[in-house]
């Protein structure tokens, strides 16, 4: 195996997460057929087959499992290795993966990105939007540097900074604004609107509005708190959105908003990273500037 590279791990990685040589291919930035090649190579070096082609997708053999566990772990040190040499050049420079859900991205993403790129001129900012679970994976797997998410995310392997808390304001149409403001019982008896399953703002509004597992009474689902937010001014139920989200999402909308009855619900947002990453000092850093953006973020919100 003396001409086994790191290419072959990268892309043997690809495959392995994809499970489809064309999506492999396509994180690779190759051809397919070039991916497929470097596959078939890599499996003549070991002297066995890692992977078991099917119509559709693949499927690893015994060893590809384990193998591929291996390549995981060797370049998650080869990224840290990486990490520690740009560590020691002073400013932080070169790519940063930074992930960040959904109901964040679009309300503070572009503060951030400016403020990064004052304070890190030579800073390669990488983004991605993604839902906690999918950033949580692939922060694990070395393919991000650092999460934007709603905390706790309890994983040992992981440190976590609280950056700022914001409260859910109430969206409920227009002609609702000189009601009574319900509380959280009583939303669970009203029509309301809320993420899809996946999304772990739908879980904390649940939260909120019962103390157990059942779900509210009359219950619809949207992919985005734009959507929830339109739903509701054209007339068909209620829903909460956090803070960060008010101007935006109303700007355009026939809605009232208004502040729930204590204890008000909220949410913790926060930064993670692996506790092995090496840029600790730059990340704090970081860290301290997204806190600062996101407290910027929060406002009286004024009942319509």
């Amino acid at each position: 195996m003396s001409r086994l590279s790191m290419k072959h791990l990268r892309y043997f990685d690809a495959l392995a997460r994809h499970g489809h040589f064309g999506r492999a291919a396509e994180d690779c930035a190759i051809t397919q057929p070039a991916l497929s090649v470097q596959i078939k190579e890599l499996e003549g070096l070991i002297g066995a087959a890692l992977v078991e082609r099917g119509a559709r997708q693949i499927h690893l053999t015994g060893l590809g499992g384990e193998f591929a566990e291996r390549v995981q772990s060797i370049l998650r040190s080869v990224d840290e290795l990486e990490d520690l040499a740009r560590a020691s050049h002073g400013p932080f420079t070169g790519q940063l993966r930074l992930g960040v859900i959904p109901t964040v991205a679009p309300y503070l993403l572009s503060s951030v990105i400016k403020e990064l790129s004052i304070a890190y001129p030579g800073l390669d900012l990488r983004p991605r939007e993604a839902k906690t679970q999918t950033l949580i994976k692939e922060l694990m797997e070395a393919r991000l540097d650092v999460a934007i998410v709603a905390l706790p995310i309890s994983e040992p392997s992981l440190s976590e900074v609280a950056l700022f808390d914001e409260e859910f304001v109430l969206i409920r149409p227009k002609a609702d604004a000189n009601k009574p403001v319900p509380s959280a019982s009583m939303l669970q008896e009203m029509r309301l609107l809320l993420l899809e399953e996946g999304h772990c703002f739908r879980d904390q509004a649940i939260a909120f509005c019962t103390s157990n597992s059942a779900l509210p009474r009359q219950l619809m689902e949207g992919s985005s708190l734009s959507t929830l937010v339109q739903m509701v001014g054209a007339g068909i139920g209620v829903t909460l959105i956090p803070e960060m989200a008010v101007d935006i999402e109303t700007r355009s909308a026939d809605v009232a908003l208004a502040r729930l009855p204590h204890p008000r619900p909220s949410r913790t947002i926060g930064m993670v990273w692996r506790k092995t990453n090496p840029l600790l000092g730059q990340l704090t850093h970081i860290a301290d500037l997204v806190r600062q953006v996101g407290g910027n973020k929060s406002k009286p919100i004024e009942k319509a």
